[in-house]
């Protein structure tokens, strides 16, 4: 799979609204056939930066989403309430879902 990790610092007038100003393109991204996951977060130590955890299936799907419609419009309409260019950890890994962390499984309960 390609896992990409990217921190979107937004300009603070726009940051409770971020979530609401990347809908569409979130909704259209998670549809994409090759999407594993397109999840966003807010850091807890910076109100104006929200991390971007994506994942897609392989270089094929990746292609196809910085091809789509919708990544086109958000490269023209999203930057518009970006303090900076976004910062990006691209890799390919061996795997097509997220492992367990065994250093703290959780057992049975009760």
């Amino acid at each position: 799979m390609i896992f990409i990790t990217a921190k979107f610092r937004i300009l603070p007038e726009h940051a409770d609204a971020w979530p609401d100003i990347a809908r569409t393109f979130t909704e259209a991204t998670r549809a994409e056939p090759g999407c594993l996951w397109f999840d966003w977060s807010r850091s807890l130590d910076d109100a104006n930066e929200y991390v971007l955890v994506e994942a897609f299936r392989d270089g094929d799907a990746g292609g196809a989403h910085v091809q789509s419609e919708h990544f086109k419009n958000a490269r023209k309409e999203l930057p518009q309430y970006l303090a900076e260019t976004p910062r990006i950890v691209n890799a390919v890994l061996e795997q097509d879902d997220w492992s367990l962390l065994g250093e703290m499984e959780v057992g049975p309960r009760g």
